[in-house]
């Protein structure tokens, strides 16, 4: 109870509950019970949106719906419903012999509604707010496009990824941008061979500290108007990278691969276990991001400078969590994101071992969740 978060993600739930099933055990003595349950689960609702504005952090897109009162009223309206059409029928399935589980199964259809729907009218609040600050005179700094590229025993194919990024960028851009290759500990000579294929920069971390500690130095060491990431193995065509370019100069903060999205291709095959852990995966972001993106996994990405300057300044997971800690702060800022189509090659070689890696994954999306609700994302 020491924190916003604890106190909105435990007890605000278990009072507004405990108020709602109360309310309805008094009223319903007087009063026919769809009555006595809709006055309950209004009772509740005005109490949980009057203790949720008086502990919001500002920039919490999870307490958008205490700023955008017609979100807050179809909540309401969305719980309620819910809440006695799940009374009622659990009620008659058992015969009106226990009311107290009727009402705990309609509390719990009731939360599921108003999550569902907040998350649904705030992800188009959030993108309509953000788009409508567009578009904006470019970021300040050279050159046009930074490329980071994170490495981690890579020796073998770190300088063919070089190569290819400049061979892909050049007609467009000439030499006006940059690639920096992050060296993540590696025990081989992946800095080496970044260096030797001409990396304009290489970072090299002490020990291996993850894809997300390794992309946050790189984006901070990057000084050009537009900083993207894509990943060694070029599972994205470096091309993608001025798809990302343009979508920035067009207006967007933020621009992120979408695999999902129906103008997208893949070839090839992560595995079934890939394929099922990204999908997971995705679900676990819901309690997180508000903006309901189609993949927040690709491993391709680009901001403009000012905003990579902003969001990873504030970062603090250095694994492969990052992608959704990296959208929360976008969000949290207010930034337009947009998802771009990618074609996308899938192999079996990763450095990632997927189930190992889901245990902190669930771990670091809890953390962020709970930072995000004390404000600390805010410093």
């Amino acid at each position: 109870m020491s924190t916003p978060w604890l106190r909105r993600a435990g007890v605000i739930p278990l009072l507004t509950s405990a108020l709602d099933a109360s309310t309805l055990m008094v009223l319903r003595r007087r009063a026919p019970l769809v009555g006595a349950d809709i006055a309950a689960s209004l009772t509740g609702s005005a109490v949980e949106f009057v203790l949720a504005e008086s502990i919001a952090s500002g920039g919490d897109p999870h307490t958008g719906h205490t700023r955008y009162r017609r979100v807050a009223l179809a909540m309401t309206v969305a719980g309620v419903a819910a809440d006695v059409s799940t009374l009622v029928v659990v009620d008659r399935l058992l015969r009106r012999r226990h009311p107290g589980v009727a009402k705990f199964a309609a509390l719990g259809a009731g939360w599921v509604a108003r999550f569902t729907v907040q998350r649904a009218l705030l992800a188009h609040e959030f993108r309509q707010a953000a788009k409508a600050r567009h578009p904006r005179p470019p970021s300040a700094g050279a050159p046009r496009l930074s490329v980071v590229v994170p490495a981690f025993c890579e020796a073998d194919r770190i300088g063919a990824t070089v190569e290819k990024i400049r061979a892909a960028l050049r007609p467009e851009l000439g030499d006006d941008f940059e690639i920096i290759v992050v060296d993540d500990g590696s025990p081989d000579d992946t800095a080496a061979a970044a260096r030797a294929a001409g990396a304009d920069e290489v970072v090299v971390n002490p020990v291996n500290l993850g894809k997300g500690a390794s992309v946050r130095a790189g984006m901070l060491a990057a000084t050009g108007r537009v900083r993207a990431f894509t990943d060694a193995d070029l599972a994205y065509d470096p091309e993608h990278l001025l798809r990302l370019l343009h979508a920035i100069e067009a207006g967007a903060d933020v621009a992120i691969g979408n695999r999902r999205h129906r103008k997208s291709r893949a070839t090839g095959s992560r595995g079934r276990v890939r394929d099922l852990a990204s999908a997971g995966f995705n679900l676990l972001t819901r309690p997180l991001l508000v903006g309901g993106y189609a993949d927040t996994q690709a491993g391709i990405k680009a901001f403009r400078g000012d905003t990579a300057r902003q969001v990873f300044g504030r970062t603090r997971i250095d694994g492969f969590a990052f992608d959704v800690e990296v959208l929360h702060l976008a969000e949290r800022l207010g930034g337009y994101v947009v998802e771009v189509p990618v074609a996308v090659s899938q192999g079996e070689r990763s450095t990632v071992r997927v189930v190992p890696e889901a245990g902190r994954v669930l771990r670091d999306t809890l953390r962020m969740r709970r930072w995000a609700g004390r404000g600390l994302y805010d410093a």
